[in-house]
């Protein structure tokens, strides 16, 4: 017989669940815990689900895994991503449209043991061919696209030195990250300077204690910077 290659198979994902919603689709259907747990069990082969273990997950003092958490989708007639919190990872993701890692490999061409190994890493290196297909399988925003390639680190990095320096300068290597127009970069990086200059700008505060006003300022520049991704895709979004 051919020999099959081997393809590490990774650890049952915890996906971000969002508890409140879980309880909440029970509710609306009038379902008991008990009822849940039965479903699972009877519909989906899990005999370890038990009323406990649902209201746990209910609770937030447990977590489903994959495979329990589409199969309580399917108890509850909704889809695995309305159980899902905001999902950031290639995992998280993944889980959440109800996929398994052979649909996502397959459709963004790539083989299952490569696709695998960049999920357990969470460092994408797939082409620009096989990026757009992934934002394409996974219904991402540019921002989830960013955060699940890996991208968010460096653009952060980036931002903090084109709003702290001269902007212009930071442009092209903005370009590289974020597949966005040039002219929306250069209009999105000025806002974003002078927005970070006005908030270096001491406030006058009654009494006249410019030490005080020096320190608001500075710590107003300190909250920038350590949002500065946020401020980034809230101005894309605004213009």
């Amino acid at each position: 017989m051919p020999h099959r290659p081997h393809v590490p198979q990774p650890p049952p994902p915890t996906p971000p669940f969002d508890a409140l919603a879980a309880r909440r689709l029970r509710a609306a259907l009038g379902m008991a815990p008990e009822h849940v747990a039965y479903g699972m069990r009877a519909s989906f082969g899990l005999p370890y689900v038990t009323p406990d273990l649902v209201i746990a997950w209910e609770h937030g003092d447990a977590t489903p895994t994959s495979s329990e958490l589409v199969a309580l989708a399917g108890v509850l007639w909704c889809a695995p991503g309305e159980l899902v919190g905001a999902p950031r990872t290639l995992r998280e993701h993944r889980v959440a449209r109800g996929l398994a890692p052979e649909d996502v490999a397959h459709a963004v061409g790539v083989e299952l043991v490569a696709y695998v190994r960049m999920e357990e890493a969470g460092e994408w290196r797939g082409t620009d061919r096989q990026s757009a297909a992934l934002a394409d399988v996974l219904e991402l925003s540019l921002p989830d696209f960013v955060t699940v390639t890996g991208r968010e680190a460096r653009l952060a990095e980036l931002l903090r030195g084109a709003v702290t320096t001269r902007w212009q300068g930071y442009v092209r290597q903005v370009g590289k990250v974020v597949p966005l127009h040039r002219r929306v970069i250069e209009e999105v990086l000025a806002e974003m300077h002078a927005s970070y200059r006005g908030e270096l700008v001491p406030t006058p505060v009654a009494g006249g204690f410019a030490g005080v006003a020096a320190t608001a300022s500075g710590d107003a520049g300190r909250e920038f910077l350590e949002r500065v991704v946020g401020v980034f895709w809230e101005m894309v979004g605004r213009g």
